[in-house]
């Protein structure tokens, strides 16, 4: 299982939540950040299909993956 970390941060005059140094568009407050980041982690526990997924790494080569509906990650939200 995976592990996904939300940031809350100061960013462009006001908030945004970050993940692997992407930042989500900017809100008035820390609040409205810290509740849209919560529900963005609840919607990553959201069981989906399972499925088989192909993505390419970083070194151009292809892989295939059987990946379960139910392997969710384990998330977080860092205030």
């Amino acid at each position: 299982m995976s592990n996904i970390h939300y940031k809350i941060v100061p960013h462009d005059g006001g908030w945004a939540y970050t993940l692997n140094g992407a930042f989500s568009e900017t809100f008035r407050t820390h609040d409205a950040a810290l509740k849209a980041a919560r529900r963005a982690a609840d919607e990553q526990r959201v069981p989906g299909e399972t499925t088989n997924i192909e993505y390419q790494t970083p070194d151009g080569k292809w892989h295939t993956e059987h990946v379960l509906g139910i392997d969710r990650p384990d998330v977080d939200v860092e205030e």
